[in-house]
């Protein structure tokens, strides 16, 4: 029996759209002899579908888009995801389609509750397994998490007979270095049953979340022999074969396993993250703020890649701060990049309103809130040339910066999607060169990338005046934000106490900030946003005071 995993972009929401595109992988699978084809976890709507599960219409025009479905695709059996309503509860289900008709349905029996996973507030877990007979194999259907705890799947599969196979399907997001956990998960759970699993996951990105297929099939030692693209839609098909008591799975010709790791893996899902949010939400341009500096570069050369030189705008707005130097570098930057250029100088603007700010008594020209009036003139500019041409505005903060509130809010926070909100701007640097590596020129400047980092906002400002460099800056970041580690863990680790402590607080009174900043790419294990939620009005101390 050969079977096909179709892992695909699907759009939240569009339901004839998924569909259509589910019809069009069918025809694929029909020519490759596939006997039984396979689509992701709720496939159909796609997923987080968030609160349109509350909605009962919603979930009614799931089913008939899946019935429809069966009556369109009759030649072969097909597990696709969808939204289930039943008997006056919604579940998380796999329908099972066969001759014409939606003959049979699973329910998700172990539902995620935590980091970006909300599923226990819209699902009811289902209470019954699965197993359909197809060409003389049994044939276990799971559900994303099921097989994640392979202790629950023993004890929910023991009365349901022989499993010559285990079919998962799947809507796990991307974060750097998660492809090894999966293959670790289908593997033990190949191990566990004995028999070859066929794993599918979802493909796209969906406001901060990235799927990144790789959907994959393990032999029954555990061993992942075929896995589909990264990042891309694929049919991945294999023949499962029964001689004896042995069950066997032989992947097609082409089914290779190529694993691709940082920053490569990051560069990917900013790209897919980036084109998916921008062409899902009905934009075709955007607009960036090119300082001159590695950040709008790097945003910019994400975005060439996700849209195409043509439909991305560079505006430098330099003040009487900005070198000859940046405002040279965001020049070349635009001619490496094929983009359109625009420079509008913000002096005079800045002028008029100090000018207009100086009637207010205790206005200081020289002071933090006069920095920052650059950075809202340069947003308001960059907000009013989205509003007239209708194209995105992208942010360029990194997760750094964001961390410790080293931006303006209605600043550079203004635009509607920020790319490299959960990049450290170490892998900053590390994702410059590698664009430049695969490219085989500078597409970002070697100026840029060699240049104390600077917001240019006052004389000789560095970003090292504010910040600890950020090697260290970086490290306490990722032990706070990312591992949840304490002030003391982390100076047991040998950092310092006093750069800890001040860092903390910074991340902790500027949670404000980042509940106003446009959502953008997660790639790390816990992004702000979904993943880590923590009360604006706050007073715990995290900070070490003793001695």
């Amino acid at each position: 029996m050969r079977i096909g995993l179709g892992q695909f972009d699907a759009v939240v929401g569009d339901l004839e759209g998924n569909a259509k595109r589910m019809r069009e992988i069918y025809g694929q699978a029909v020519k490759q002899g596939v006997d039984l084809l396979v689509f992701p976890e709720l496939a159909v709507c796609s997923y987080p579908p968030e609160d349109l599960l509350l909605k009962k219409h919603f979930l009614d025009e799931n089913r008939k888009i899946v019935e429809k479905l069966a009556t369109d695709c009759p030649g072969i059996t097909i597990v696709a995801g969808f939204a289930d309503y039943y008997r006056g509860k919604t579940y998380n289900a796999a329908g099972v389609l066969q001759n014409g008709r939606l003959a049979n349905v699973y329910r998700k029996g172990l539902l995620p509750n935590e980091g970006v996973f909300d599923e226990q507030r819209y699902f009811e877990p289902g209470n019954k397994p699965m197993v359909i007979t197809l060409d003389g194999l049994s044939i276990a259907i799971t559900i994303c998490r099921d097989i994640w705890d392979i202790n629950w799947l023993g004890k929910f599969l023991k009365g349901a007979g022989q499993i010559d196979a285990l079919l998962n399907i799947s809507a796990s997001p991307f974060h750097l270095g998660k492809i090894k956990t999966r293959q670790d998960v289908v593997g033990d759970c190949a191990k566990r049953f004995n028999c070859p699993v066929g794993y599918c996951n979802l493909v796209g990105g969906q406001d901060e979340l990235i799927f990144d297929g790789r959907s994959m099939f393990a032999d029954a030692t555990g061993k992942i022999v075929a896995m589909a693209k990264a990042f891309e839609d694929d049919l991945l098909t294999a023949d499962i074969t029964k001689k004896g008591k042995a069950v066997r799975v032989e992947p097609q010709p082409d089914s290779s396993v190529a694993d691709i790791e940082a920053p490569e893996e990051a560069y990917h899902a900013l790209v897919l993250g980036t084109k998916d949010y921008v062409l899902k939400n009905g934009f075709s341009k955007v607009l960036i703020g090119l300082s001159g500096g590695i950040d709008s570069a790097l945003t910019a050369a994400i975005a060439v890649a996700a849209l195409g030189s043509e439909n991305v705008i560079g505006i430098t707005m330099p003040s009487k701060f900005n070198s000859a130097e940046t405002i040279g570098d965001a020049e070349k930057c635009t001619k490496n990049l094929g983009i359109k250029f625009m420079t509008i100088p913000i002096g005079s603007v800045l002028e008029q309103f100090n000018g207009s700010l100086e009637k207010v008594d205790g206005w200081d020209s020289r002071g933090l809130a006069y920095e920052n009036l650059q950075a809202r003139i340069r947003g308001t500019i960059l907000m009013s040339l989205s509003n007239q041409f209708g194209a995105l505005v992208l942010t360029t903060g990194n997760k750094s910066e964001i961390a410790v509130g080293y931006t303006t809010l209605y600043g550079d926070t203004a635009g509607g999607f920020a790319v490299i909100k959960d990049v450290f701007k170490t892998m900053v640097y590390k994702l410059a060169r590698y664009i430049n590596e695969i490219n085989g020129r500078e597409v970002i400047p070697g100026s840029v990338i060699d240049r104390v980092p600077t917001a240019e906002l006052r004389p000789n400002q560095k970003d090292s005046d504010s910040l600890p460099e950020y090697d260290l800056l970086d490290k306490i970041l990722k032990g706070y934000v990312e591992e949840d580690k304490s002030a003391q863990q982390l100076i047991d680790e040998g950092l310092p106490k006093e750069a800890v402590n001040r860092v903390i607080r910074m991340v902790d009174r500027n949670e404000y900030k980042r509940r106003q900043s446009p959502p953008g790419v997660k790639i790390t294990h816990k992004a702000f946003g979904r993943d880590r939620r923590l009360p604006i009005t706050n007073r715990y101390n995290h900070c070490i005071t003793s001695v």
